[in-house]
C-alpha cells in the first residue's frame, strides 16, 4: 500500500438472523416475531414490577423493625439506672425478646442463636456514638436483619451523650422471604401464561394481515395465468388498501393494454389472412401465365430465357409465400383441427421424399414400421419444411431417420453443411422470416416453413428442436405424441377422432 493511500472500508450488511433457526414462512416470521416481543415486553414488565414491589417491601420491613425497635429502647430507657448492673441489663435484654444482646462496659446481657451475625463492623459502627445501624445478612436459616444502636442520655439542658449502654437485635425475616417467594411464583406464572396468549394473539394479527397478501398472491397468479378480470375488494385505510388499490389500477390499465394489443393482433392476422387470400387467384393466374411466357421464350435468345426463368421462379416463390402466410393465418387464428389417424409414420416420411423428387438428394435410414396418431397432412408438411431447408442451407446427403422413443416418435433431419451459425440461437431459427445471414434473402424459401413445422409440432402436443451435430451439420428433431392409447374412429377403420377443440393450439 502506497503512503497515504486508506484501505476502503466495507460496508458491513445489515444483521440478519441465522438461517438455521428463523424459518422462511412469512407466517411463520410474522408469530415468531410477535410472540419474541411479547414475551419480552410480558417479561420486561414483570421483572420490573417485580423488583419495585421487592425493594418496596424490603425497605418497608427494614422501616417498620427500625421503628420498633427505636421505640422499645425509648420507652425502656428511662427506666434504667445508670450506671446498670448486670440485673438492670438482663431486664432490658429481656424486654427486647429473643435474638437481643445489650451491653455495657464488661457487663453483657444475651439471648437467642442468632447473635452470632452481629459482625464486628457492625459493632464498630455503634462503638461510634450516635448512629443507628441496619444490616441485612443471610445464614442457613434465611435472611436475618440486624439493628444495631447505643443508647443516649438527655441532659437537663437538653443535650444528649452517651450512656455506654448498646442494644443489638436480630429479626428473622423469613415472613418478608416468603412473600418474595410467593411474587416470584406469580411473576414465573405470569409469564408463562402469557406465552399461549402471545400465540393467539400472534395467530389473530398473522391471520389479518397476511389473508389480504394471499388473496394479493392468488389475484397475481390468477392474473399471470391470463385472468385480467380479476379484482381485489380492499378493506380498511391501511396499507394493504392502498396496495390493493394499487393493484385493481393495475391490473385494469394491464387488461386494457393486452385487450387492446389483441384487437390489433387479430386486426393484423385478418389484414394477412386477407390480404393472402385475394392474392392467391391472380398469383395463380400470374404463375400460369409466367409458366406460358417461359415456354414461349425457348425459342427466344439466351438472356430472354434466363429473364422468363428467373420471373417464373420468383413467382413461384410469392405464390409458396400466399400460401405460407394463409397458412399461419389459420394456425394463428386457431381455425385449424386436426385430423388424426393411425399411420405408419415412415411410410409417410417417405412419401414426403419421394413426392417431391428428393430420392437422389435424400437418404432414408430404413427402419421398422413406427405408427403413431398424427395428421397426416401436417406432418408432410412439418417434414418437407424440414428436408428442404436442409437441402437449401446444407450439403447432401440428408439423412432422414424415423425412431422411437418412450411413447413419442421423432423425425431426425441431418444435413452434412457447416452446421448452425455460432453467433445464432438454436431457437431463433424458428421466428417468422428469420434469415441467419445475407444469403438466406435470395434463397427459394419463405422463411415461413420452420415457423409453420414448429406451430404444427404444438398442435400435435410436440416439439421440434435444432443443434449442430458432431458427427454431420445441422440437425433437426421432429418429436410428436404417438397416441396409441387413442382408438381409431368408426369411419374407416384408420382415421382417429377429430380433436382440434382439445388439442393444445399454438
Amino acid at each position: 500500500m502506497r503512503s497515504g493511500d486508506l484501505p476502503s472500508r466495507r460496508r458491513r450488511p445489515p444483521w440478519r438472523p441465522p438461517r438455521s433457526w428463523w424459518p422462511r414462512n412469512l407466517r411463520a416470521r410474522v408469530i415468531l416475531a410477535f410472540v419474541v416481543v411479547a414475551m419480552v415486553a410480558a417479561t420486561a414488565a414483570s421483572a420490573a414490577g417485580y423488583v419495585a414491589a421487592r425493594a418496596s417491601l424490603v425497605d418497608e420491613t427494614q422501616r417498620r423493625a427500625a421503628d420498633s425497635v427505636r421505640g422499645q429502647i425509648s420507652r425502656l430507657a428511662p427506666e434504667v439506672e445508670y450506671p446498670p448492673d448486670q440485673e438492670a441489663l438482663d431486664r432490658l435484654r429481656t424486654s427486647l425478646g429473643e435474638n437481643s444482646l445489650v451491653t455495657f462496659e464488661g457487663l453483657t446481657a444475651a439471648s437467642g442463636c442468632a447473635l452470632n451475625l452481629i459482625s464486628d463492623e457492625t459493632r464498630a459502627a455503634v462503638a461510634e456514638g450516635d448512629r443507628f445501624t441496619v444490616q441485612r445478612v443471610v445464614d442457613a436459616s434465611g435472611p436475618k436483619l440486624v439493628l444495631a444502636t447505643p443508647i443516649l442520655l438527655t441532659d437537663v439542658d437538653g443535650r444528649q451523650r452517651d450512656s455506654g449502654v448498646e442494644v443489638y437485635v436480630v429479626q428473622d425475616l423469613a415472613p418478608t422471604q416468603a412473600q418474595l417467594d410467593r411474587w416470584t411464583r406469580i411473576v414465573v406464572l405470569t409469564i408463562a401464561g402469557a406465552l399461549p396468549l402471545a400465540v393467539v394473539l400472534a395467530l389473530l394479527v398473522s391471520r389479518s394481515v397476511l389473508r389480504p397478501i394471499q388473496r394479493l398472491g392468488h389475484s397475481a397468479n390468477q392474473l399471470a395465468a391470463g385472468n385480467l378480470s380479476i379484482r381485489l375488494t380492499p378493506s380498511g385505510r391501511d396499507e394493504l388498501a392502498d396496495l390493493a388499490t394499487t393493484f385493481n389500477r393495475t391490473a385494469a390499465a394491464l387488461e386494457r393494454s393486452v385487450g387492446e394489443l389483441r384487437h390489433r393482433e387479430a386486426e393484423a392476422r385478418r389484414f394477412v389472412a386477407d390480404v393472402s387470400h385475394e392474392l392467391r387467384t391472380p398469383i395463380m393466374a400470374l404463375t400460369s401465365i409466367m409458366e406460358m411466357v417461359e415456354a414461349d421464350a425457348r425459342d427466344r435468345s439466351p438472356d430472354d430465357r434466363e429473364l422468363a426463368t428467373m420471373a417464373v421462379d420468383r413467382t413461384r416463390k410469392l405464390a409458396r409465400l400466399a400460401e405460407d402466410l394463409l397458412e399461419l393465418s389459420r394456425l394463428d387464428a386457431g381455425a385449424v383441427a386436426l385430423r388424426r389417424e393411425l399411420v405408419d409414420v415412415a411410410h409417410v416420411v417417405a412419401d414426403t421424399v419421394r413426392t417431391r423428387g428428393w430420392d437422389d438428394d435424400v437418404d432414408l435410414v430404413p427402419t421398422e414400421p413406427v405408427l403413431a396418431q398424427v395428421d397426416v397432412r401436417r406432418l408432410d408438411i412439418s417434414v418437407a419444411n424440414l428436408v428442404g431447408n436442409a437441402l437449401r442451407h446444407g450439403r447432401p446427403p440428408v439423412v432422414v431417420e424415423v425412431r422411437t422413443e418412450a411413447d413419442d416418435v421423432l423425425v431426425v433431419v441431418t444435413d452434412h453443411g457447416p452446421g448452425l451459425p455460432d453467433d445464432v440461437d438454436a431457437d431463433q431459427l424458428f421466428a417468422r422470416f428469420f434469415k441467419a445471414d445475407s444469403a438466406r434473402a435470395a434463397s427459394d424459401g419463405s422463411g415461413l416453413g420452420l415457423s409453420i413445422t414448429l406451430v404444427n409440432a404444438q398442435l400435435h402436443g410436440g416439439t421440434v428442436s435444432a443443434r449442430t451435430s458432431e458427427e454431420a451439420g445441422a440437425q433437426f428433431v421432429l418429436r410428436l405424441p404417438r397416441h396409441l392409447e387413442t382408438e381409431p374412429g368408426p369411419d374407416d377403420g384408420r382415421r382417429g377422432r377429430q380433436d382440434g377443440e382439445t388439442d393444445e393450439q399454438a
